[in-house]
């Protein structure tokens, strides 16, 4: 029998792993709260289990541990505490703040704490059973996708087009307008922030805020309750799937962020509401002493996958998401801490990654690791191999320099755009290796990286101490909002600059929902606790951003049409051969300067070039693209001979007036305007 509440016809069957308690009680909580509780049975694999009848899905639960009270052992037992199943498929609601949450007292954080905190915990709800959600008709290979990183609430809270009492849902997500947008935008892949049910930190609590982002994990199978139109009594786990079906039959695919590295708990002075109470020192990773948390993660506590059967709740957890709630994926938050073993090394030959190659309800699904945490060497860009992707923070940092004018010549640039090969290209992985991103969650949104050059966090209550300082944003000229007209001209087209390069660039592009028309969250770069109009996106954005959007759309569309502008592969100078491996006189990749020639040496070496040309290519297309970060125009001549034919501009970040329309002939000269990417399509031939 799995773990957790399994109902049938004549009752449930209850079972939680709790190998060093003493006795179990099962709590069955009535709507008044009342409790009756049933003793449940040890067996040889340290489950303890008992099956009762007459109950079933809607049902709340809770346990209650017996065992030794022994922080010096990392045992903290104390049956005065509910605790929540870790297998619960839904969870009641949020904490009491004010109740007796903590297992300890106040003046001693190892003295057990006998309140009872049955009024002040979340609950677990039975869930039967119910269909999956309807999978993709057609399932979406990486190299197509663009992820679209969003919030649940956030992305539907303050718009007019879903209806009221839908905003901020999954209902809501699921709207008919919702998804209109989406498609009309070329979104095909949803990225979700932490979906799995969460709580608020008490430090947040105490300051009047809440946490918003999700990354707080409470239960590793319950959908978010506070997400849910139809209720919190189980009805969650239908309303998510139906989202997922919707989003499904659209085109869609779902990604999760999901939050195994810790748990909501906080360290061992923070409330005890499930895994601590069942056993702080196998679910947690303790230091020498075994009553103080060892913590990579900043949060207080790490969950410990080096134990075997925690890593088995983690991988149930990726089962269960993958099949029965239909999702297309996952991005590992901190996903270093993953990696540790016993000895809190990082292993990234780790069965967290084994168990996850050989599983066949996960190993075709999208695997995205963060791949960093704060722990000893635990920056592991480049190192995930096979079968993972990145999220690649040296392309982050470098195009953020590139278009403020603080890049040295172009070199990167090149191997950014191509897929950075220089961290990815070892044991067989691809250019998809490599989740490009400009902007995330955790920033600065697009139009802020081009509006401020300091973070404006005071409303998180840190006093502004809060949030990265390391920005490496472009104000142009004045901090903060404006009515000079030439600042927005300068920042929308700084803005369209980066978009431009995202799209346009070899791997997984990602970009925050609301960045294509220009959202702000007024200079705040870490607004993970604004559950407020700060973070949620606004529909009646400014109109002088709809160039942005409109360039966003033409992009998308563009990539979708045309496959030599989203490779699989990095963009290396190999030739082109026909389908009769006959050479057709051009490269797949191709790297020009002005002059309409390829670069020299001495070009790539100049540490004040601004200007290059990519020249990208395959049996059926060609394009030419201009990336220009120079404060004046410049000339580039376009190239003749095997390269094309003829030229025409599909797109570009300048104004309407400043580049031509119609055929432009090899040979010819562009006047290609300051701060600028243009995409010219080449008409070359299809056969040699």
């Amino acid at each position: 029998m799995p773990l957790g509440a399994t109902p049938s016809p004549d009752g449930v069957s209850f079972e939680l792993w709790a190998p060093r308690a003493t006795r179990v009680e099962l709590a069955l909580v009535s709507p008044d709260r009342t409790q009756h509780n049933v003793d449940m049975t040890l067996g040889e694999d340290g489950v303890w289990r008992v099956f009762v009848s007459g109950v079933g899905p809607g049902q709340r639960y809770g346990y209650r541990l017996h065992g030794p009270w022994d922080p010096d052992q990392g045992e903290r037992f104390n049956p005065a505490k509910l605790h929540l199943d870790p297998y619960a498929r839904a969870i009641t609601a949020d904490v009491d703040y004010t109740g007796p949450i903590f297992d300890h007292t106040k003046k001693n954080n190892y003295k057990l704490d006998t309140k009872d905190s049955a009024f002040a915990v979340p609950l677990s709800v039975v869930v039967g059973p119910s269909a999956p959600a309807r999978p993709l008709a057609t399932p979406i290979p990486q190299s197509q996708m663009v992820i679209y990183e969003t919030h649940v609430k956030g992305f539907t809270k303050r718009n007019p087009q879903v209806p009221e009492q839908l905003r901020g849902t999954y209902a809501g997500f699921a709207s008919e307008a919702n998804i209109a947008y989406l498609k009309g935008l070329g979104i095909n892949t949803v990225e979700f922030l932490p979906v799995h049910h969460y709580i608020s930190e008490p430090f947040l609590i105490g300051r009047g805020l809440t946490d918003y982002w999700g990354y707080n994990t409470l239960g590793f199978f319950a959908p978010h309750a506070g997400y849910s139109a139809s209720g919190t009594m189980g009805e969650q786990v239908q309303e998510f799937k139906d989202m997922v079906s919707a989003l499904h039959d659209a085109g869609i695919a779902v990604i999760l962020d999901v939050v195994y590295n810790h748990t909501g708990e906080g360290g061992h002075t923070g409330p005890t509401l499930c895994f601590r109470g069942i056993d702080h020192g196998a679910y947690y990773r303790l230091i020498n002493n075994n009553h103080d948390d060892y913590d990579v993660t900043g949060t207080g506590n790490s969950v410990d996958t080096s134990k075997e059967q925690v890593l088995q709740l983690v991988m149930d957890s990726l089962r269960y998401w993958a099949t029965e709630m239909g999702v297309d994926g996952f991005r590992f938050d901190l996903a270093s801490t993953l990696i540790r073993n016993g000895k809190h090394e990082i292993d990234q030959s780790h069965p967290f990654k084994q168990w996850i190659a050989a599983d066949r309800a996960l190993r075709d699904k999208v695997m995205i690791a963060e791949p960093w945490d704060i722990g000893p060497y635990g920056y592991q860009v480049g190192g995930w191999g096979v079968g993972w992707s990145e999220w690649n923070d040296v392309y982050r940092s470098y195009m953020r320099d590139f278009w403020r004018g603080n890049a040295n010549g172009v070199q990167e640039l090149a191997t950014r755009l191509s897929g950075s090969s220089d961290i990815f290209d070892k044991g067989g992985r691809t250019g998809l290796s490599s989740v490009n991103f400009i902007n995330a969650h955790d920033g600065f949104t697009l139009r802020d990286l081009v509006t401020y050059n300091l973070k404006h966090n005071e409303r998180n209550g840190e006093y502004n101490r809060d949030g990265s300082d390391d920005n490496r944003s472009n104000n142009h000229g004045y901090e903060g909002e404006t009515d000079d007209a030439g600042i927005l001209a300068a920042r929308r087209r700084t803005a369209k600059n980066m978009m431009a390069t995202l799209l346009l660039s070899t791997g997984m592009p990602m970009f925050v929902a609301g960045d294509e028309f220009g959202r702000t969250q007024q200079g705040n770069n870490n607004a993970y606790c604004q559950d407020s109009e700060i973070s949620w996106v606004d529909w009646k954005p400014a109109h002088h951003w709809d160039d942005l959007s409109a360039l966003t759309k033409a992009l998308l569309a563009l990539r979708a049409k045309h496959p030599v502008l989203r490779p699989s592969n990095f963009r290396w100078a190999v030739e082109v051969r026909d389908a009769n491996r006959k050479r057709m006189g051009r490269d797949e990749v191709a790297w020009f300067a002005e002059s309409g020639l390829e670069m020299t040496n001495d070009q790539w070496y100049q540490w004040d070039r601004r200007t290059l040309g990519m020249y990208v290519s395959d049996i059926d297309d060609a394009f030419l693209v201009i990336f220009h970060a120079g404060s004046g125009p410049v000339e580039f001549q376009l190239p003749g001979g095997a390269w094309a034919r003829s030229y025409q501009i599909a797109v570009h970040t300048g104004l309407e007036e400043e580049l031509p329309t119609g055929e432009l002939a090899t040979g010819s000269v562009l006047h290609v305007p300051a701060w600028t990417v243009v995409v010219l399509k080449a008409d070359v031939p299809n056969q040699a």
